[in-house]
């Protein structure tokens, strides 16, 4: 009889999707996790709605719309561990570089409405897009995070150092990573 195992949720905000690129560097490494763990959500899968019980959860990105604060806040109320995975995620990063520009209204109807665009509308008013929050946030100022895994991205080898330790419910700062606890 094999023991159950982990379930593990990735979630994809306002970022480039490079730290989920990452992820699937780790190659051979993932044949392990698959066998130790489940996938249970992530832009990976075709899981529409987040799961409850969710043991670790890696949140790639900042939050930068009200439907990044409201997956947000669903992640952290199913999650055991949540883990800020990437500079967006940590620190706002790129997705954060729109802040100094001021009034998201004003910057969207500057690109759609001002600059040459075929239809003159601004995407959240058609209903394309959730609307922006005033400031991009890193995801620590909208739910609590558990760990943080900065680097943009993280390195294939730190998020299998990572996600190895969470699994085997070792401390993460013991193993010489540039990993830290919120």
């Amino acid at each position: 009889m094999s023991a159950q195992k982990s379930r593990i949720a990735t979630v994809w905000l306002g970022g480039c999707s490079g730290c989920h690129m990452s992820f699937l560097d780790t190659d051979e490494w993932l044949f392990e996790f698959a066998e130790r763990a489940e996938l249970v959500y992530s832009p990976l899968v075709d899981i529409k709605e987040f799961p409850a019980e969710v043991d670790v959860t890696l949140v790639e990105g900042a939050i930068a719309n009200e439907d990044n604060r409201e997956l947000a806040h669903i992640v952290r109320a199913n999650s055991k561990t949540v883990v800020s995975f990437g500079d967006c995620a940590v620190t706002g990063n790129v997705t954060a570089m729109r802040n100094p520009l001021g009034d998201p209204e004003k910057i969207l109807l500057d690109v759609y409405v001002e600059a040459p665009d075929r239809d003159g509308v601004v995407p959240n008013e058609a209903g394309i897009v959730p609307a922006l929050l005033p400031q991009v946030l890193p995801v620590h100022r909208v739910i609590d995070v558990d760990v943080y895994l900065p680097g943009c991205p993280p390195s294939a080898d730190r998020i299998h150092a990572a996600v190895t330790a969470l699994l085997d419910g070792e401390p993460l700062l013991d193993r010489g990573e540039d990993i830290r606890f919120g």
